[in-house]
């Protein structure tokens, strides 16, 4: 086993709020280090939405996904976090007044404090029961890079925001989108599923996908059950936008209060357990809106409290950033 990794403040989670909250600790002048089970840094908005227009974010009336994730790890970096990515946290037990998380590999990191900014937990897409072995060979879960499905005849299987947002961004670039659900009613915004409808694409309703077909260059046409007959129509990508499961994983045995995969926190978004903390989705109050824009706030008001519970003499409040020479 390596020496363990030894900090003022243990990140979990590098989603957009963890990114934000590594930049304030380096602020104030705490070293620190992200773990994420991700290979990259971005959490949920780069596995799943990298492409999508972010629009609820202070300061920018739209942003990309992708170059939000961009700003907030260039912004941290001034202060030079380590990231520990590809590695889930696992056990967590308390030695000498620190705490030590072991993370996959065996890699253990020391840490005075713990902020839980892991978004929903782990998640796993809810699969396509049509699409069985054609996972990367024509169907997708999410959209990593639009150009892709250039020219492309692209279906999407669902009926929430995301299917109706890949319909929206992948329709000035596809040869044709046609969106399939197997409902009438949508569980996405109103407004989004307008958008859609005024842009003509097409969308089936009380239907489902029944089949994939193609050969080794890859997909070709899906058959989609609907009003009892079966309909073929031309693909060569399907967007599986079905939703996921989602579970804090071996966070849950860490003896916080969990219930339906949030964290209760207080005020100062401290946790059931000294010295851990929650912030963005993961964390939960009465009044709590889930917004990206809510989690910075939050990573700034836990890292400020952490910074006084690792040192009672320093001052809650540090001042305004535009204030530092």
């Amino acid at each position: 086993m390596t020496a363990p990794v030894d900090v003022d403040l243990l990140i979990v989670g590098a989603g957009p709020t963890g990114l934000f909250a590594a930049y304030y600790a380096g602020f104030r002048e705490l070293s620190t280090v992200v773990v994420d089970s991700l290979p990259e840094p971005g959490g949920q908005v780069t596995a799943m939405y990298p492409e999508k227009m972010i629009f609820d974010v202070a300061g920018f009336p739209a942003v990309l996904g992708r170059d939000l994730v961009n700003a907030l790890v260039e912004q941290a970096e001034q202060y030079k976090p380590t990231y520990l990515l590809g590695r889930r946290a696992r056990e967590l037990s308390e030695v000498d007044g620190k705490f030590e998380v072991t993370l996959d590999g065996d890699t253990v990191v020391r840490a005075g404090a713990v902020l839980i900014t892991a978004g929903i937990g782990e998640f796993t897409p809810r699969p396509l029961p049509a699409g069985d072995g054609w996972l990367g060979r024509g169907m997708v879960h999410f959209v990593p890079a639009l150009e892709v499905h250039r020219d492309q005849d692209v279906v999407i299987v669902g009926g929430g925001d995301s299917a109706f947002d890949w319909a929206l961004a992948l329709h000035p670039i596809a040869s044709s989108v046609t969106l399939v659900h197997r409902r009438a009613k949508f569980r996405a915004m109103p407004a989004t599923v307008r958008q859609v409808e005024n842009l003509g694409v097409r969308i089936i309703t009380d239907a489902q996908v029944t089949a994939l077909r193609g050969d080794d260059e890859g997909l070709h046409e899906i058959d989609v059950l609907v009003g009892g007959e079966v309909e073929v129509l031309p693909a060569q990508a399907v967007v599986a936008a079905l939703g996921f499961t989602a579970d804090l994983g071996p966070i849950e045995s860490w003896g916080l209060e969990i219930d339906h995969r949030s964290i209760s926190v207080d005020s100062t978004m401290r946790t059931a357990r000294d010295r851990i903390y929650a912030a963005g989705d993961v964390a939960a109050y009465p009044g709590k809106v889930k917004l990206i824009a809510t989690g910075f706030g939050e990573a700034a008001t836990a890292v400020n409290n952490i910074a006084v519970a690792l040192n009672p003499e320093a001052h809650l409040f540090p001042g305004h950033s535009s204030n530092a020479e």
